[in-house]
């Protein structure tokens, strides 16, 4: 198979949504109808005894929440699915800003009853940057929820996206009987079964077919019709191209825990979700089908099998072929690496792969030469855009609690900040440690990671900061403002002078007063 052929093959896509909204439960569905499981777990049934596939960390299967970005893949109808199971809690946003650039295009699963959440509208901010397409999935249809039409406007209004329904709910909760589908004029009907693939369609050919009033009941079959008929009427037919270009979002109705609507869904995604897209760089744009292999890290993980004390860095594929035991450009520290054990994932499992091609995403194994953010080629020196790291909003100092361990707390300390969860900062005199993050549970996964992962117990100590701003421009003015504020300067794990602003006035301050020093609040710029 050509690089053409497999690059048409490729649709790799993430999966958001706020929490508890059901996306872990739906990735483990779409594996269910990929082939890659036999059998889906219940992930919030007491029967089940049992976590969710994609949910590999051992904090993840005793909270219950997905704290970690999981790439998995399966095969289904002759497309290589590539999937990102992102964290939906929102102190872990940053690793979901970071996974939605690695990404083609994205399905956002809605709980009907909650509707649009905070988090969902942040996500979709994110994806309407990119112009990402964006597929709605609206979950927990065998529960009580909001009016279809009442949730179709609140997508509308909060997401500032377009949507059409192309498939259409008969009832809800206790009296949920399935779904219609608009595009083929088909019915699915419900039957609440958690582990298996759902029943066939029923095709009726028109929704005025009799049949629909012996099928489903009379009064249903009205409703539906009426339904079909305002929905015909308000909204345009679904137009692809709108789709692709992040304007439009098509809308499925199902329930993911029971495995209902998500064949539909995954069928037309299989269809109309785009291949492997462009990328941009500080050079040039990067097109899929360029021969010179090119891709980017996304993501780092230590510890991926406890067992074996490894460090992965993910990497997306943009362009070419990416082979094994061939020797890529680093382009940051412009060395040359080969890679004798490339993986590919289904959560915790992996195997060595020979190839990967564009859309792929591969583990390579790390030994701490990856940060996030860095680019891998043929020769080329480029830098890939628009992978962002935020300022921390919560500052705490780390006390270690055994001086016996204080290696094994500054490795755990340097790897855990590589994987992008948090920042590392150091304070002298003294050499103290000041970690940084956009979320509170960050701290707690951070501390029950030092002591499970590298048997190293530390304290998080509350210190009075409100945000770490990297400092550059004129260096004798950086260097004034060092003398005047010293108490309030660190070094970030790069040795880059980091300003830690006490509060939103002081800040507003520093900038104010010296107008030549920028003060940044994102990585995306260049220091050193």
């Amino acid at each position: 198979m050509n690089l053409e052929q497999e690059i048409a093959k490729r649709k790799t896509f993430g999966i958001i949504s706020h929490p508890d909204a059901g996306k872990t439960t739906l990735t483990e569905k779409l594996l269910l109808f990929g082939g890659a499981i036999q059998t889906a777990g219940a992930v919030k049934s007491n029967k089940i005894k049992k976590s969710a596939t994609s949910d590999f960390m051992e904090i993840e299967k005793q909270r219950g929440i997905s704290v970690a970005t999981s790439v998995m893949s399966f095969e289904y109808q002759d497309k290589k699915i590539n999937i990102l199971d992102t964290p939906g809690h929102k102190d872990f946003a940053e690793d979901t800003y970071r996974t939605l650039t690695a990404v083609d295009s994205v399905i956002l699963v809605v709980d009907v009853a909650k509707g649009v959440e905070a988090q969902t509208r942040k996500l979709m901010q994110v994806c309407r940057m990119r112009n990402t397409p964006v597929i709605i999935f609206v979950n927990k249809l065998d529960r009580e929820g909001q009016d279809p039409f009442d949730i179709l406007e609140e997508l509308e209004q909060e997401l500032q996206i377009s949507t059409r329904p192309l498939s259409w709910p008969i009832n809800m909760g206790s009296r949920f009987k399935g779904v219609y589908l608009l595009h083929d004029n088909s019915l699915n009907l419900f039957e609440a079964d958690k582990t298996k693939k759902a029943a066939e369609y029923i095709n009726i050919n028109d929704i005025t077919n009799p049949d629909l009033d012996m099928i489903i009941g009379e009064a249903d079959a009205n409703k539906l019709r009426e339904d079909v008929e305002l929905i015909q009427g308000v909204f345009e037919p679904f137009d692809v191209n709108l789709y692709e270009d992040g304007l439009l979002a098509p809308v499925f109705f199902g329930s993911a825990l029971n495995n209902f609507g998500v064949q539909e869904m995954l069928d037309t995604f299989v269809k109309i979700a785009p291949s492997p897209k462009p990328r941009p760089t500080d050079i040039r744009e990067i097109e899929p089908m360029e021969s010179k292999m090119t891709g980017f890290i996304f993501k780092i993980h230590a510890n991926l099998d406890p067992n074996h004390r490894d460090r992965i860095a993910f990497l997306r594929v943009c362009s070419g072929t990416f082979e094994r035991n061939k020797f890529y450009l680093h382009s940051r520290t412009n060395k040359k690496m080969r890679f004798s054990n490339p993986y590919t994932f289904l959560a915790d499992s992996k195997e060595v792969t020979q190839f990967a091609y564009p859309g792929d995403v591969v583990g390579l194994y790390d030994t701490g030469n990856f940060k996030i953010g860095d680019g891998l080629t043929e020769g080329e020196k480029l830098e890939f855009k628009g992978i962002p790291s935020f300022s921390p909003e919560l500052f705490r100092e780390v006390v270690n609690m055994d001086p016996m361990k204080s290696k094994q707390l500054e490795k755990g300390l340097n790897q855990l900040t590589d994987e992008g969860v948090a920042q590392l900062f150091t304070q002298q005199p003294g050499n103290r440690k000041i970690v940084g993050v956009v979320g509170e549970l960050q701290f707690e996964v951070i501390q029950y990671r030092l002591e499970h992962e590298y048997n190293a117990k530390a304290r998080f100590d509350s210190v009075n900061y409100h945000k770490a701003c990297w400092m550059t421009g004129n260096l004798q003015k950086i260097e004034e403002f060092i003398k005047y504020k010293p108490q309030d300067i660190v070094k970030d794990k790069d040795e880059n002078l980091v300003f830690l602003a006490q509060t939103a006035y002081i800040l507003q301050m520093a900038k104010a007063n010296n107008p030549d020093i920028e003060f940044h609040e994102t990585s995306e710029f260049k220091v050193g």
